[in-house]
């Protein structure tokens, strides 16, 4: 086997959970739920990069005025810049998990960079929120090898997404945002969505805020009640 195979190789195996987001039967064959098991009758609503000081606080009236439950995958870099909202999500009854420290690619950083950015922002929102997370969702959706293997000996639980508005784009309205997010909805069903724009297009929570409500009519008229994760 030439060196060219050999290096071939290697790059596919080290961006292969990368794949896991868009691809089922990678996210399966590694063991990456993105769905969420023995969940009759609900589904999981998801925000990612935040806090953020004007999409967070709106994504959680518009919840409390439904009486819905959400898991916010958060940012440490951002948990620090706005420090009480992590206990305010807490207080509204939902879940803050873990997004990174920073809102960094995987496949960019070192094992020991990883490790360390992972361990501050753990520590992070568990000393802001009051709880320390116990559930991981990476910048992205994309792994490394050494990055699976380090969430999992940290005994942290991973969880990816089955359904998602793409709500951080520039152009998009929030009718679409709403149809992509509930298509063929089903109980276990993982919806993503992003409070923030930190990371994304300038102003995208409002397009998300304004379809969270057509969101959460959809889940209703489907029978089914939110839980975080």
């Amino acid at each position: 086997m030439g060196p060219r195979l050999w290096l071939a190789l290697g790059a596919a195996a080290w961006t292969a959970p990368a794949l896991a987001p868009v691809a089922p039967p990678v996210a399966d064959a590694l063991g990456l739920p993105r769905r969420l098991a023995g969940r009759a009758g609900s589904v999981a609503i998801t925000f990612d990069d935040g806090p953020h000081p004007q999409g967070t606080p709106a994504m959680l009236e518009i919840l409390a005025a439904r009486g819905a439950r959400a898991t916010f995958f958060c940012v440490g870099e951002q948990a620090e810049r706005f420090p009480a909202l992590c206990a305010e999500i807490r207080d509204a009854g939902h879940a803050v998990a873990i997004h990174g420290h920073r809102h960094r690619n995987q496949l960019r950083l070192t094992p020991r960079q990883f490790a360390t950015d992972l361990e501050r922002g753990v520590e992070t929102l568990g000393e802001l929120s009051g709880t320390v997370p116990g559930v991981y969702r990476p910048p992205y959706g994309v792994f490394s090898p050494a990055g699976l293997r380090i969430v999992r000996a940290r005994g942290l639980r991973s969880l990816l997404w089955s359904r998602w508005g793409h709500d951080w784009r520039r152009r998009i309205e929030p009718e679409a945002i709403a149809a992509e997010a509930t298509q063929s909805l089903t109980p276990g069903d993982v919806i993503l969505l992003h409070d923030a724009d930190h990371y994304s297009a300038s102003g995208s929570w409002t397009r998300t805020a304004r379809a969270l409500p057509r969101i959460l009519d959809r889940i209703e008229e489907r029978g089914l009640l939110t839980g975080t994760v």
